[in-house]
């Protein structure tokens, strides 16, 4: 979704680089962020929880390190798309019913 709403986020002219991106970025998601918003609590409390927006921008830019044609031009781009992601996780959240 921020690909396609933001222009300085791309992934490419092939369909399947964003897949591979979403792959990455899931992964990343569940294994990275735990530890580095655990280690980052501090900052999270001091900033009232823009840190942890920050967070969601350096897995933006772990998956862009790891994915090659998938391609986030400036710090500014990552910040929205963070913001455009997390939009999309709420909505998602409500939407689909909880596995319990």
């Amino acid at each position: 979704m921020a690909a396609w709403l933001l222009s300085g986020v791309t992934y490419g002219d092939r369909w399947w680089t964003l897949f591979v991106a979403a792959a990455v970025f899931t992964v990343v998601n569940a294994w990275v962020k735990p530890a580095v918003a655990l280690l980052s609590i501090p900052f999270i409390i001091v900033t009232l929880g823009v840190a942890y927006l920050l967070i969601n921008v350096l897995m933006l830019y772990v998956t862009d390190w790891i994915v090659p044609a998938f391609d986030i031009r400036t710090f500014w781009w990552g910040a929205l798309a963070a913001i455009v992601v997390s939009a999309v996780n709420g909505v998602l959240g409500l939407v689909l019913p909880d596995r319990r």
